[in-house]
């Protein structure tokens, strides 16, 4: 490991329990900072409500740290934008946010429309399949945000269980996402969960952010804040267990692939052909293809968007 990242792991790796409550609310006040949470959710039914429930006491009610709660719902085809409206967020789908731009499947494009959809200075994101939540993902996020000027994107960290095995979890993080940082972004590799859906920055850097559509999202941003804030300007924050529902082994290639794609499109941008992922099921024959596109397009920074820049000046 590099030195640098040792020393940035004594400086900017903290635990939830390093900042109180009543700081954190302090330093907020005190800053005029304000803070969005943005679900995005998918056929999430049984789990969003939790969510927003535990935000809405926690950290809107009893100590308000956040000043919007946002569900964007990409096409659920269950109750999730219901559930989620019952238990209190103001939900929005995604086709709703800049529709002059036709919407493409993806966490990625959700995430990048919910720009346009918020308006906190601080910017907080949260999956929204996570169950037994506690709101110290979110106070732990945005934590540092509110106490250190010179942060500007905080990835929580957490232990991954995987059924009753602890630590099994994170499976195309190990396999994946930290050999290519480890390789080709050894500043990242001080990153406990890199792939984690949980992190929070300021606004004024995310809308400088090219936003991959898929699940490149998160490495994407990762990468591009390094090289847009540096690594001093980035943090982590211990936030205890986190516990999902985890995809099968095929759905964790579509995604390594699309990390993959995604690394390999800021190692060298312009010089790549589209790429299909063929993987196989057993069917009546035998072992019958699949083949997937891996997602490839990115969103433009959302600065660039006309309609985000007139809303900064209206």
């Amino acid at each position: 490991m590099l030195q640098e990242v040792e020393r940035w792991l004594s400086r900017r790796s903290w635990s939830v329990a390093d900042r109180s409550p009543e700081r954190l609310l302090a330093a907020k006040r005190a800053s005029g900072t304000s803070v969005s949470v943005v679900l995005p959710a998918l056929d999430e039914e049984a789990t969003v409500g939790g969510i927003v429930e535990v935000i809405r006491r926690e950290l809107m009610a009893r100590t308000p740290l956040v000043d919007e709660l946002v569900v964007i719902d990409s096409g659920s085809g269950d109750r999730t934008a219901e559930v989620a409206r019952k238990a209190g967020a103001r939900v929005v789908h995604r086709d709703e946010i800049l529709p002059r731009i036709p919407a493409v499947p993806g966490k990625g494009e959700v995430l990048w429309r919910s720009l346009l959809a918020t308006h906190g200075d601080v910017v907080a994101f949260v999956d929204a399949d996570l169950r037994e939540f506690s709101a110290d993902f979110v106070s732990g996020i945005v934590g540092p945000l509110l106490t250190d000027p010179d942060v500007h994107f905080v990835k929580a960290m957490y232990d991954r269980p995987l059924g009753a095995a602890a630590g099994q979890g994170g499976r195309v993080t190990e396999l994946m996402a930290r050999p290519l940082l480890n390789m080709h972004w050894p500043q990242l590799a001080g990153f406990v969960q890199p792939l984690g859906g949980e992190y929070a920055a300021r606004r004024s850097l995310l809308e400088r952010l090219p936003f991959p559509v898929g699940y490149g999202v998160e490495l994407g941003l990762l990468v591009d804040a390094l090289h847009t804030v540096g690594l001093d300007a980035l943090a982590q924050v211990d936030v205890g267990v986190r516990k999902h529902r985890h995809q099968d082994g095929q759905a964790l290639g579509r995604m390594a692939a699309a990390i993959y794609r995604t690394a390999q499109l800021r190692l060298a941008r312009g010089h790549l052909g589209r790429p299909e992922l063929t993987q196989f099921v057993r069917g009546e024959h035998g072992f019958e293809p699949r083949t997937y596109p891996v997602d490839t397009e990115e969103r433009p920074p959302m600065s660039d968007i006309a309609e985000y820049a007139h809303r900064r000046v209206a």
